[in-house]
């Protein structure tokens, strides 16, 4: 879930983790589908982020498969690019469903939003963005791409845990571990076939007045990499947008503050009457 994005331009892992300390300095100083589960009714699909699986969603399952008919989809470990992720995640799930994604996958979300806006009840976009990669992003993600077919992931992968994390998730060691063996376990040839459809993704944000459905923007009040004027000028761009800033998390704010997204998810889907 971002990974890949805070690397250098410079020569090495060093550099890149060199280039990750400046940014997390910077930051700081300003401030598959599964099996479906719960009960019947309109799905709520949840989309991972970049790198990511089902784990990202583990901690919030129990809560919310209690009172909804869940899916975790893989959609964008089959395809190349959002938009094709997008039309494959509506071609397996016809009709109208809450579509949750975090980071990645809040980006796919908004994608199926523009290509079928009647199949959509309401969308939850977590710790995500609007916008389309900047060229120093495009050049950072460069970076990371080189260093994983060089085979040198896990020094990408432990200069992004400062990036990935608020401060207090980043010194608990099982939670950074547990984000590392999910990131292991996509491998470096998803890492970058993934960082390639983020770096192609187009701005959306001239079609987010058009998306009429409810929209739950979240965002670790410490993301880094999606920071939260990105959650802002997305909700001031949607015709119903609610923005919930969550207090003690980075941009992995689903594992770092778990009961804390659940409550939000569970009261709105409760307000959307689903």
């Amino acid at each position: 879930m971002g990974v890949g994005v805070g690397v250098g331009v410079g020569k090495d892992a060093r550099n890149y983790a060199d280039r990750c300390g400046e940014w997390v300095r910077v930051r700081r100083a300003g401030v598959t589908d599964s099996a479906p589960m719960g009960t019947p009714g309109h799905s709520l699909i949840l989309l991972p982020g970049l790198a990511c699986d089902a784990a990202l969603w583990a901690p919030l399952l129990p809560a919310l498969a209690s009172a909804h008919h869940v899916h975790v989809s893989d959609v964008h470990t089959h395809h190349a690019t959002l938009p094709q992720m997008a039309q494959a995640l509506l071609g397996r799930h016809p009709g109208r469903h809450v579509f949750v994604g975090a980071s990645m996958g809040g980006m796919v979300a908004l994608e199926v939003a523009r290509q079928a806006p009647q199949a959509v009840v309401g969308l939850a976009v977590l710790g995500s963005s609007a916008r389309a990669d900047t060229p120093e992003l495009i050049a950072l993600r460069e970076q990371a791409i080189t260093l994983f077919e060089a085979g040198r992931m896990d020094e990408v992968l432990r200069a992004n845990v400062a990036l990935a994390f608020h401060p207090h998730g980043a010194a608990q060691p099982a939670l950074v571990a547990s984000y590392l063996a999910m990131v292991r376990r996509a491998g470096a040839a998803m890492l970058i076939a993934q960082n390639r459809a983020v770096m192609a993704r187009a701005d959306l944000r001239p079609h987010l007045a058009s998306i009429t459905a409810p929209v739950l923007l979240m965002c670790g009040e410490a993301d880094m990499l999606t920071p939260p004027e990105h959650s802002r000028e997305m909700a001031a761009l949607l015709p119903s947008a609610r923005l919930e800033l969550v207090p003690g998390a980075g941009h992995m704010l689903t594992m770092e503050q778990p009961q804390r997204v659940a409550d939000a998810l569970l009261e709105w889907l409760a307000q959307l009457n689903v």
